[in-house]
């Protein structure tokens, strides 16, 4: 086990990078002219969750927009995150989102039997918690598991960690 090369199978979030485009969106909602007066905010709402609100639907939806195009700005995949239908509070709308970490087992399930199906012999793929573990004897046949898991297209973020 010694001479194998591996590497990991990951859906995590920078949380870092999840703030600075929260709170370029901040920025932009108090900066524009279409959301004066219209009571736009974003704030975070626990570790991994964002509460946006306004006092209509479509400008909840519109600062949804903007901190969807900051997220892509700064490298975050749109699969992380997860919004939910705007909902009226009082005189507000309400719209909370989150952002999903971690591979669940099913998920890990589908990615292992593409990989035992479609990937080189000799490629094992164990399961450890929420993420994959690839080890392989030849590197060349990670790379070859890389891109064909890059290839698939997953309705879950996948990144590639540990490749050692």
């Amino acid at each position: 086990m010694a001479g194998d090369s591996s590497f990991d199978i990951v859906s995590k979030v920078d949380r870092q990078e999840v703030d600075n485009a929260l709170n370029q969106t901040q920025r932009e909602i108090a900066q524009r002219f279409d959301f004066k007066h219209t009571g736009a905010a974003i704030d975070w709402q626990g570790e991994l969750g964002v509460e946006i609100s306004a006092n209509a639907e479509e400008r909840a939806l519109a600062v949804l927009d903007v901190f969807k195009q900051k997220l892509v700005k700064r490298g975050i995949s749109l699969k992380t995150l997860e919004a939910g239908d705007p909902r009226q509070s009082g005189k507000e709308v309400k719209l909370a989102a989150s952002l999903n970490q971690g591979i669940s087992q099913e998920q890990a399930k589908t990615v292992g039997k593409l990989i035992r199906d479609e990937g080189p012999k000799g490629v094992k793929v164990q399961v450890q918690g929420d993420e994959l573990r690839v080890s392989s004897k030849k590197r060349d046949d990670l790379q070859d598991v890389i891109a064909l898991v890059k290839a698939q297209d997953y309705d879950f973020a996948v990144q590639f960690t540990n490749y050692r």
